[in-house]
């Protein structure tokens, strides 16, 4: 389930912003960005991650900013000597020569900007995690909004299921009627009419409309439908409306192969278009 949080706070001189995204996937997918004075608290960060967001392709962008050095960023001219004769002493012990961009080089180098030392302290370590905390709680406030309009999405989609199950039946005695009255004119084409046992083709033609009843796959499809429902409210259900959905598909394809007639036919589509967006958006659902 996509969602988003941001949360942010100054400690001193220094100002940490936190946001965290994610969008729908089936497992937990981490991209995590901070600076590399941050990288002592990467290990705590997904271990919180695994443990709170869970499930999606997230991403949490970590930013330290210090503000007392924001106006006059100071340049390390005597770091950016070392940086170049080390890489002039490195051409020659390698025998390659050095890009002609030297100097676009060198300043991606750490530490040439703003060459104090920016470790964060203890205190800003426990904020850090505070924030993230913060940036959750907001994530997870969007997450509830979007789930509450995806319930109301899912019960739209099943009620129309059980709305076009009921148009079927209407169209139950004519169908039966008509597959009476072709199996009689066939019979007579192939058969002359005084030697047809009128008893016999009842029989038989009970035997085939029993084939083609669809009663018990109606019946089920309400119940799978109902039980959709009632498994919506229960928390985590992802994987269990998964489940169901599936059996919901079995007794829909199952009507459709039996049902034999094109009205019905044209409803069993509709069922299958409204049961692949359901599918479709239970990949949102944990």
């Amino acid at each position: 389930m996509t969602g988003f949080g941001k949360a942010e706070r100054s400690s001193g001189s220094r100002k940490i912003v936190v946001e965290i995204k994610a969008l729908n996937s089936k497992q937990l997918d981490l991209t995590l960005r901070m600076p590399s004075e941050l990288r002592v608290l990467e290990n705590d960060i997904r271990l919180w991650a695994s443990n709170n967001i869970i499930r999606g392709k997230a991403d949490i962008s970590v930013s330290m900013e210090n503000e007392s050095q924001k106006n006059h960023t100071r340049l390390d001219f005597e770091l950016a000597r070392q940086y170049h004769e080390q890489l002039l002493r490195l051409s020659d012990e390698l025998g390659q020569p050095l890009p002609a961009d030297i100097i676009g080089l060198i300043v991606k180098l750490p530490g040439f900007f703003n060459g104090e030392s920016q470790e964060i302290s203890k205190e800003e370590q426990v904020m850090l995690m505070a924030l993230l905390d913060e940036a959750f709680a907001g994530f997870d406030r969007f997450r509830v909004q979007e789930g509450s309009a995806l319930k109301v999405d899912l019960q739209t989609r099943i009620a129309r299921i059980m709305e076009l199950k009921e148009l079927v039946s209407p169209f139950e005695q004519q169908r039966k009627e008509t597959v009476r009255q072709r199996l009689m004119k066939n019979l007579i084409e192939n058969v002359e009419k005084e030697k047809i046992d009128t008893n016999r083709f009842e029989q038989e033609l009970l035997y085939y409309l029993e084939k083609m009843d669809i009663t018990e796959e109606q019946v089920r499809l309400a119940q799978h439908c109902r039980f959709f429902t009632e498994t919506l409210a229960e928390e985590g259900a992802g994987r269990k409306l998964g489940f169901i959905s599936q059996e919901i598909g079995r007794e829909i394809n199952t009507l459709g192969s039996k049902a034999n007639d094109a009205e019905i036919q044209r409803f069993v589509v509709q069922m299958k278009d409204e049961l692949e967006k359901i599918k479709e958006q239970l990949f949102n659902i944990l």
